[in-house]
């Protein structure tokens, strides 16, 4: 019982805390072609949307 009231406050915590997939996943992107902080804060913000963004739009070079 006591195991499970850590586990679900840990959780909570860590969901409330922490930056999404997204975020992640679109400062990588950013950083990836653009190479400058402000764009990849952008992106951060954007999340989700940039990373959709940077699928549609990506070159040949950035396929591999």
């Amino acid at each position: 019982m006591i195991i499970a009231q850590i586990a679900n406050q840990t959780t909570h915590i860590v969901t409330q805390t922490g930056i999404g997939l997204g975020s992640a996943i679109a400062v990588v992107c950013s950083w990836q072609r653009n190479r400058s902080i402000l764009w990849a804060i952008l992106a951060g913000i954007l999340s989700w949307f940039y990373v959709i963004y940077f699928a549609v739009t990506r070159r040949a070079d950035e396929t591999k």
